[in-house]
């Protein structure tokens, strides 16, 4: 029986109405007339024999057969995607390098073991690394500057499209004399004593300091007693006997074993965050896909471990 593969032009642009919520902004992104992507959709609904997309008046939305070859349609991009790649190496003989901005808890603590896994899938990629707040991050993408970022603020950037590659949550540390540190889950620290205590946070624009500050601003926390640009300087600042700090748990995680840091409970504070890539374009280049492939298969190492 023979085979017919279907065009990955069209699968393409599948995935974009997916990520876009419509026919017309999906075919601009892949670089489609309006009327030739809608015909294309239809031509694979019909080979298909299943009906894919659904059209709204402001947009379009999948099926749950759409849906489900979307999982499917990003692997075989990839896959392809790596295909060119390593194609258009072999023809220039050259290492494909692949730029890449991060903010400070993910260059320390993420992305090491991403871009090992990288090199296992192809030796052929140079990595340039940039270690900046989210801000920052978000500003490199923006000019071109790096092929892709890796942010933990809320915040989003028109323009740039993004990915959650894992999770991370914050937590408070204090030094193991503060009074804080004797409280338990049975008596935790309430919302009131956080907002009204100083603190030793990171500097705005990171996403650390984004994320704290939206889940304590109905609060009105007081103002903090630091702030700093370096995790390092913050946890060496509790570790000293400064004030409290709030930090990613990645980033004291060690100090908490070693008995260096006591986290602290927090009564009714969950500040889980999304861990995001970001690109320009409608899809990120081929190198910089396989490195989110590897960061979304690896996950959050605290996280397995727990």
């Amino acid at each position: 029986m023979t085979v017919r593969w279907p065009d990955l032009s069209v699968v393409e642009l599948l995935v974009a109405v997916h990520d876009l919520g419509s026919v017309s902004a999906a075919a601009r992104a892949v670089g489609m007339a309006q009327p030739n992507a809608s015909r294309a959709l239809a031509g694979l609904e019909r080979d298909i024999g299943v009906t894919l997309v659904v059209r709204h008046p402001r947009g379009s939305t999948l099926t749950d057969a759409g849906v489900a070859l979307v999982g499917q349609a990003r692997s075989v991009l990839l896959a392809a995607s790596s295909f060119v790649d390593t194609y258009a190496a072999l023809r220039g003989n050259k290492p494909t390098t692949l730029r890449v901005a991060a903010s400070m808890t993910v260059a320390e603590h993420l992305l090491p073991e991403w871009l090992v896994a990288l090199r296992a899938l192809n030796e052929r990629v140079s990595v340039q690394v940039k270690a900046v707040n989210s801000s920052g991050v978000y500003d490199l993408v923006d000019a071109g500057s790096v092929d892709v970022g890796f942010v933990e603020t809320p915040q989003r950037r028109t323009g740039l499209r993004s990915r959650v590659v894992t999770h991370d949550r914050l937590v408070v540390v204090a030094h193991p004399a503060h009074p804080w540190a004797s409280r338990s889950s049975d008596r935790p620290v309430s919302l009131a004593e956080l907002a009204a205590t100083p603190l030793v946070v990171r500097e705005p624009g990171s996403g650390t300091r984004r994320a704290f500050d939206d889940a304590m601003r109905a609060l009105h926390p007081v103002a903090p007693a630091l702030e700093l640009e370096s995790i390092g300087a913050i946890r060496s600042t509790v570790r000293a006997g400064g004030s409290p700090g709030v930090l990613s748990e990645l980033a004291v995680a060690w100090s908490v074993a070693q008995r260096e840091l006591v986290r602290v409970p927090v009564e009714g504070l969950t500040m889980r965050r999304e861990i995001r890539a970001v690109w320009q374009g409608h899809r990120p280049s081929p190198a910089a896909e396989e490195l989110i492939a590897a960061s979304m298969r690896i996950g959050n190492p605290r996280s397995r471990a727990t």
